[in-house]
Protein backbone atom coordinates (compact mmCIF):
# COMPACT_ATOMS: atom_id res chain seq x y z
CA UNK A 1 0.00 0.00 0.00
CA UNK A 2 2.85 2.29 0.86
CA UNK A 3 4.56 1.63 -2.47
CA UNK A 4 1.37 2.47 -4.35
CA UNK A 5 1.12 5.78 -2.48
CA UNK A 6 4.78 6.60 -3.25
CA UNK A 7 4.19 5.71 -6.89
CA UNK A 8 1.12 7.97 -7.15
CA UNK A 9 3.01 10.83 -5.50
CA UNK A 10 5.93 10.34 -7.89
CA UNK A 11 3.57 10.38 -10.91
CA UNK A 12 1.85 13.50 -9.54
CA UNK A 13 5.23 15.25 -9.06
CA UNK A 14 6.29 14.34 -12.60
CA UNK A 15 2.93 15.56 -13.97
CA UNK A 16 3.28 18.84 -12.11
CA UNK A 17 6.86 19.22 -13.31
CA UNK A 18 5.76 18.67 -16.91
CA UNK A 19 2.91 21.18 -16.48
CA UNK A 20 5.21 23.80 -14.92
CA UNK A 21 7.79 23.44 -17.72
CA UNK A 22 5.10 23.73 -20.40
CA UNK A 23 3.68 26.85 -18.69
CA UNK A 24 7.20 28.26 -18.46
CA UNK A 25 7.74 27.85 -22.20
CA UNK A 26 4.29 29.29 -22.97
CA UNK A 27 5.09 32.30 -20.79
CA UNK A 28 8.46 32.82 -22.47
CA UNK A 29 6.81 32.60 -25.88
CA UNK A 30 4.13 35.13 -24.84
CA UNK A 31 6.83 37.49 -23.54
CA UNK A 32 8.75 37.14 -26.81
CA UNK A 33 5.63 37.96 -28.83
CA UNK A 34 4.84 40.91 -26.55
CA UNK A 35 8.39 42.22 -27.03
CA UNK A 36 8.06 41.92 -30.81
CA UNK A 37 4.76 43.78 -30.68
CA UNK A 38 6.30 46.54 -28.54
CA UNK A 39 9.14 46.94 -31.02
CA UNK A 40 6.67 47.04 -33.90
CA UNK A 41 4.56 49.65 -32.08
CA UNK A 42 7.70 51.75 -31.57
CA UNK A 43 8.58 51.51 -35.26
CA UNK A 44 5.02 52.44 -36.27
CA UNK A 45 5.04 55.44 -33.93
CA UNK A 46 8.34 56.56 -35.40
CA UNK A 47 6.93 56.16 -38.91
CA UNK A 48 3.83 58.12 -37.91
CA UNK A 49 5.95 60.96 -36.53
CA UNK A 50 7.94 61.10 -39.79
CA UNK A 51 4.74 61.09 -41.85
CA UNK A 52 3.25 63.89 -39.74
CA UNK A 53 6.42 65.93 -40.21
CA UNK A 54 6.31 65.33 -43.97
CA UNK A 55 2.62 66.31 -44.05
CA UNK A 56 3.36 69.54 -42.19
CA UNK A 57 6.25 70.25 -44.56
CA UNK A 58 4.14 69.63 -47.66
CA UNK A 59 1.24 71.74 -46.37
CA UNK A 60 3.22 74.91 -45.79
CA UNK A 61 1.17 77.90 -46.95
CA UNK A 62 3.98 79.35 -49.09
CA UNK A 63 4.48 76.02 -50.87
CA UNK A 64 0.75 75.61 -51.50
CA UNK A 65 0.54 79.17 -52.78
CA UNK A 66 3.36 78.49 -55.25
CA UNK A 67 1.67 75.27 -56.39
CA UNK A 68 -1.63 77.10 -56.86
CA UNK A 69 0.13 79.70 -59.02
CA UNK A 70 1.95 77.06 -61.08
CA UNK A 71 -1.22 75.04 -61.70
CA UNK A 72 -3.64 77.93 -62.13
CA UNK A 73 -4.49 76.90 -65.70
CA UNK A 74 -5.70 73.47 -64.60
CA UNK A 75 -7.05 74.11 -61.09
CA UNK A 76 -8.25 77.73 -61.25
CA UNK A 77 -7.27 78.18 -57.59
CA UNK A 78 -6.75 81.68 -56.32
CA UNK A 79 -4.43 82.52 -53.46
CA UNK A 80 -6.02 83.31 -50.11
CA UNK A 81 -6.00 86.98 -49.22
CA UNK A 82 -6.88 88.86 -46.05
CA UNK A 83 -10.00 90.42 -47.51
CA UNK A 84 -11.56 86.95 -47.94
CA UNK A 85 -11.94 86.60 -44.17
CA UNK A 86 -14.68 88.23 -42.15
CA UNK A 87 -14.95 89.44 -38.60
CA UNK A 88 -16.84 87.81 -35.77
CA UNK A 89 -19.30 90.72 -35.71
CA UNK A 90 -20.34 89.83 -39.27
CA UNK A 91 -21.50 86.33 -38.33
CA UNK A 92 -25.29 86.06 -38.36
CA UNK A 93 -26.28 84.13 -35.26
CA UNK A 94 -29.86 82.82 -35.01
CA UNK A 95 -32.15 84.78 -32.72
CA UNK A 96 -32.43 83.55 -29.16
CA UNK A 97 -35.53 81.45 -28.55
CA UNK A 98 -35.85 82.41 -24.91
CA UNK A 99 -35.16 85.59 -23.06
CA UNK A 100 -33.64 84.22 -19.87
CA UNK A 101 -34.06 87.51 -18.05
CA UNK A 102 -37.86 87.15 -18.33
CA UNK A 103 -37.75 83.72 -16.67
CA UNK A 104 -36.83 85.14 -13.28
CA UNK A 105 -40.49 85.35 -12.21
CA UNK A 106 -43.08 82.63 -11.78
CA UNK A 107 -44.80 80.88 -14.67
CA UNK A 108 -48.55 80.33 -14.60
CA UNK A 109 -50.08 77.27 -16.21
CA UNK A 110 -53.80 77.16 -16.99
CA UNK A 111 -55.92 74.36 -18.29
CA UNK A 112 -58.54 71.77 -17.47
CA UNK A 113 -58.14 68.14 -16.65
CA UNK A 114 -60.49 65.87 -18.59
CA UNK A 115 -61.46 63.29 -15.97
CA UNK A 116 -64.08 61.59 -18.17
CA UNK A 117 -61.45 60.51 -20.75
CA UNK A 118 -59.27 59.04 -18.00
CA UNK A 119 -62.17 57.05 -16.59
CA UNK A 120 -62.98 55.58 -20.03
CA UNK A 121 -59.38 54.57 -20.62
CA UNK A 122 -58.98 56.98 -23.55
CA UNK A 123 -55.88 58.69 -22.20
CA UNK A 124 -53.20 59.32 -24.79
Amino acid sequence: MRGLLFGLVAVAVMGLAYWSYSENYKTRDALRVAGQLQREIGKQRETLAVLQAEWAYLNRPDRLEDLARLNFDRLQLLPITRDQFGEVAQVGYPPAQFDFEDLSGSVEVQGQLDTDAEADGDTP
